[in-house]
């Protein structure tokens, strides 16, 4: 389709997408159409979930319990953070990030790469609080389409991240009785 001066209408949408996109970055160099597609990712991710839960006819619960509430949202952190920062998940990183040294006890702190999807998915690998939309999403689904598997699955997370404190608290301890 064009219009009375014979732009396309597939033009003029590129042409206003081109403007967004550099009012919003103002010149910087964000790979907004990437970040868009990894949002579509989720979305896609999500219907196709959606379609699963109905082809298996199983009803999405009323409410979540308190009891599933508290496992997930531990669970949801730590597998988030294991996910973003563990030396062990380095190799899943690695095509979108550059070793940058350690950020903690037992975390690395990996820089993004340049170009496009990779630095989106970069961003996304790198982050927990962005990942933790990912894996909170998986145990809710997991909760509808197995739910004995995904509370093991999230006790064994929820456990380590009590671990984790006792850790840090035994650490801490340590340090103030002069040890």
């Amino acid at each position: 389709m064009t219009d009375a001066s014979g732009t396309s209408t597939l033009h003029r949408v590129a042409d206003a997408v081109r403007r967004e996109k550099q009012a919003y970055t103002q010149g910087e160099d964000r790979p907004v159409g990437s970040f868009l597609a990894v949002t579509s990712v989720y979305g896609a991710a999500v219907a196709g979930l959606s379609a699963l839960v109905r082809a298996r006819h199983r009803e999405l619960p009323e409410r979540l319990s308190a009891a599933d509430l508290a496992l997930m949202t531990v669970a949801t952190h730590r597998l988030a953070r294991t996910l973003a920062k563990d030396p062990v998940t380095s190799p899943l990183r690695a095509p979108f990030t550059q070793f940058a040294g350690t950020s903690g006890e037992a975390e690395l702190h990996e820089e993004v790469r340049d170009g496009g999807a990779r630095h989106a998915v970069g961003e996304l690998l790198t982050c927990p609080f962005c990942l933790a939309q990912w894996v909170a999403t998986g145990f809710a689904f997991g909760l509808v389409l197995a739910p004995r598997a995904t509370r093991m699955v999230a006790g064994v997370f929820t456990i380590v991240a009590g671990a984790d404190a006792l850790q840090y608290a035994y650490a801490a301890l340590q340090s103030t009785s002069g040890d």
